[in-house]
């Protein structure tokens, strides 16, 4: 298995909602820092959301902001991805990576990555 999993993709139509979880296995601690990114095939894999160490503050990439959510459960290292307002833009394959970089507001990618989750939003 990988040392994350996602889960909780699908088909839906345009305008509905989704909750995507990721869960490590790893030994970390609760409160790291953690993203979601998503790709499209045959684009590079964008960010769309993350949650820091300090006071578990969310940063959320530009096309997502209001209609996406990320959160935690520190106790189980549970991380949610709360969709709505879903788009077919939106359509893509979402991974949670651990323990990303940050500096000012951009979000740097680890290398520790899950399988991913296919969402597919039709019109």
């Amino acid at each position: 298995q990988a040392p994350l999993v996602e889960s909780g993709g699908g088909l839906v139509q345009a305008g509905g909602s989704l909750r995507l979880t990721c869960t490590s296995s790893l030994r970390t601690f609760p409160s790291d820092p953690m993203a979601w990114y998503r790709q499209i095939p045959g684009q590079e894999r964008e960010f769309v959301a993350a949650i820091s160490r300090t006071f578990g503050r969310t940063f959320y990439a530009d096309s997502v902001a209001g209609r996406f959510t990320i959160s935690r459960d520190n106790t189980l290292n549970t991380r949610w991805l709360q969709m709505n307002s879903l788009k077919v833009e939106n359509t893509a394959v979402y991974f949670c990576n651990q323990r990303p970089t940050r500096a000012e507001t951009t979000w740097y990618a680890s290398d520790v990555w899950g399988q991913g989750t296919q969402v597919v939003v039709s019109s």
